[in-house]
């Protein structure tokens, strides 16, 4: 994708304009659908399909055009958790390299991370669907930057701090869910902020 933006950069190649109605509906429909989706197999992994589309007020039929079954609608979440894992810590990762003070790196890397709540979705998704082998390509770039940030990093934690105690961090705080999403978000910042002490 980055390849195909610069290319098109080069040849001087407009940004597409605006989406026509029925596209932007259609976007807001996928948007709801995943959105619902991420919802409804957080709360029950072993929910059917019929509930997300009842979720997101659309026909199951407008779901099966998307998504052809269960498992790629949870392929697909699982790859958005780990499109803004990868990106999250990439961008934690530049901040390092451009000599930003460590510790407010990491701490920042923590909030945003919590707030993005990709722990929930491992959780609840861990073997209920078959990795592709881009999944597992996406998995292994996220373990490889995961390390190479925990070791710039190290200076700033305790000594006997491994990366693993990180990841489960983030499980733990994503285990605190409130029906009200508001409470859940005060919760999971005040027990990170005591886990960062």
């Amino acid at each position: 994708l980055f390849f195909m933006s610069e290319t098109n950069a080069r040849a001087g190649a407009r940004r597409p304009g605006p989406m026509s109605g029925r596209q932007a509906e259609a976007a807001r429909n996928d948007q709801r659908i995943l959105d619902s989706a991420r919802a409804v197999f957080v709360a029950d992994p072993g929910a059917p399909i019929t509930a997300v589309a009842k979720h997101a007020g659309v026909g199951i039929s407008a779901l099966y055009t998307r998504y052809g079954s269960k498992e790629e609608l949870l392929r697909k979440l699982c790859t958005d958790g780990l499109l803004i894992f990868v990106t999250e810590t990439e961008k934690a990762l530049s901040r390092v390299r451009a000599g930003e003070d460590h510790w407010p790196v990491f701490a920042d890397y923590m909030r945003k991370l919590t707030d993005a709540d990709t722990s929930s979705l491992t959780r609840a998704f861990a073997g209920k669907f078959a990795p592709t082998p881009e999944l597992y390509a996406l998995a292994n770039r996220s373990a490889e930057l995961s390390a190479e940030f925990f070791g710039l990093i190290r200076d700033v934690l305790r000594p006997d701090l491994v990366l693993h105690d990180v990841s489960l961090s983030f499980e733990l705080v994503a285990a605190i869910r409130f029906a009200d999403p508001a409470r859940t978000t005060e919760l999971r910042h005040r027990y990170l902020a005591l886990i960062l002490d």
